[in-house]
């Protein structure tokens, strides 16, 4: 009878949602409705029928369900298309409301055989300094680099195929093309590798394996973006568009080996073994490692918490004239004695997802450096060292609108950063729209400040304790990955 009666009212409630129907149609739907109850009636005598004979409960379930079968035909039969007159049309949907209950993303989106996806984006901007700085270039920028410029920041294709142990299948692998103005700056520094040019553009380049160990061991083999610091590479990710200094100052990517084991539903703990920091080739036979921990108590709140070792000392320097063989393309001569001092980077970053539109962030590091670990022979053995921290706000006034704070302070006394021996602040105010699902405009302010002279202006000369810049961002992306990239 259950069935029965779900049946009836979806006869009942289900029809067109045109608000008028023809005459025809209204009596189509009254001789259903009537031929409805007519079954209903019978199917509750067979039912008294066969629970008075101790016809078993099997028999009684199978004949209730060929009624049932019988209301669904005609269900089908009511639900088809009739004629009617036209409907009345309603208002489309907000771009607010269809933002916040999206479609379903069509099984060809980015979406390859397998399971992998393949995923494009494109970066761009314009922005203009205050300052009018020599060559349009902003100060102490690594994405937002230039002033006065209609820029490409950066475009990138990316191939991802996530394990997925519950198929039986428990590797993968992810790579990362990148171009543009962010790539330059951020990948293949000659000064930390000795042949940057050949991994510039491979920004990742990974092969992932789940060790059946416990509830699996995360093991990654190649080059990774840094987690370090709680901004990222895609700006589509980040509350603001431009990077703060602690992003711009920390390590952005590392070849080598990697491991991550969820101990339980709160903690989660890391191992990185790699050749150094924005090193694809080392510069030494030191390995850094890197120790880590993600705390999250609850869904709303996130806690990471890293300690890095490493030494960025270089062992070997350029030559000319090698007359032994070598790699193709270098010629390196030893340097003797080698300094051995070592970089740690204590570094820890959290979120808080207030409410449902507020998210809260906070981030703190301690970065000290020594050229050599004991007495050093040109007396340059003292430690110099970077520390302070930064904050954001984030407040989501609809599915598509957003306004995002950053405030910022930076402590380099031995120049480990800038060059210069100062106090670094900044406060940035960021307005997000989504002109789309898939395209977002950012409209940024930001305030850079100095205890010294540092700013570069016009003239070169008369350097300035602040620098102002306002732009406006526009990023694109497609592809079957979801969440942030």
């Amino acid at each position: 009878m259950f069935e029965v009666t779900a049946v009836l009212m979806v006869l009942t409630f289900g029809g067109s949602p045109a608000k008028a129907q023809s005459q025809d149609s209204s009596a189509e739907v009254e001789r259903l409705k009537e031929m409805v109850m007519d079954l209903q009636r019978r199917v509750a005598a067979l039912e008294a029928e066969r629970g008075s004979s101790g016809s078993p409960a099997g028999e009684t379930g199978q004949s209730g369900s060929r009624a049932a079968a019988a209301l669904e035909t005609a269900a089908l039969e009511l639900r088809s298309p009739t004629p009617a007159a036209p409907a009345e049309i309603s208002d489309p949907p907000s771009a607010d409301v269809a933002q916040a209950n999206p479609a379903p993303a069509p099984a060809s989106q980015g979406i390859l055989p397998g399971g992998a996806t393949l995923n494009y984006y494109l970066d761009g901007y314009y922005e203009y300094n205050f300052n009018d700085p020599v060559g349009r270039v902003n100060d102490l920028r690594a994405y937002d680099v230039l002033s006065n410029v209609f820029s490409i920041n950066q475009t990138g294709l990316m191939f991802d195929w996530e394990p997925d142990p519950a198929a039986h299948r428990r590797y993968g692998f992810r790579v990362d093309l990148q171009f543009g103005q962010a790539t330059e700056t951020l990948q293949g520094n000659p000064e930390n590798e000795p042949r940057p040019e050949i991994y510039r553009n491979i920004f990742q380049a990974y092969g992932t394996y789940v060790v059946p160990v416990g509830s699996g061991v995360h093991v990654d083999v190649g080059k990774w973006a840094s987690s370090l610091g709680i901004e990222g590479n895609y700006t589509k990710d980040q509350m603001n568009y431009s990077r703060s200094w602690y992003f711009y100052f920390l390590p952005f990517y590392h070849a080598g080996v990697r491991a991550s084991y969820p101990v339980n539903r709160w903690l989660t703990a890391n191992y990185w073994i790699v050749n150094g920091t924005n090193q694809s080739e080392p510069t030494n036979g030191y390995k850094d490692e890197m120790f880590g921990v993600v705390l999250q108590p609850t869904t709303a709140v996130s806690w990471t918490i890293n300690s890095y070792l490493g030494q960025e000392n270089p062992d070997a320097t350029p030559a000319t004239g090698c007359t032994i063989p070598v790699q193709p393309g270098l010629c390196l001569a030893p340097i003797s004695p080698a300094p051995n001092g070592k970089l740690h980077i204590l570094d820890s970053y959290a979120t808080w997802q207030a409410s449902r539109k507020l998210e809260l962030a906070g981030e703190g590091d301690y970065v000290v450096n020594r050229k050599w670990a004991n007495a050093a022979p040109d007396e340059s053995s003292a430690p110099v060292h970077v520390d302070g921290g930064a904050a954001y706000v984030q407040y989501q006034f609809t599915p598509r609108r957003a306004l995002a704070l950053r405030s910022e302070y930076l402590s380099d006394p031995d120049g480990l950063f800038s060059g210069a021996s100062q106090a670094l602040k900044e406060v940035t105010g960021s307005y997000k729209y989504a002109l789309a699902d898939n395209v977002d405009v950012f409209l940024e302010y930001r305030h850079d400040w100095s205890n010294r002279l540092y700013f570069v202006t016009s003239k070169p000369a008369s350097p300035r304790a602040y620098q102002d810049t306002a732009g406006i961002g526009l990023v694109w992306w497609y592809g079957g990955k979801q969440g942030a990239w």
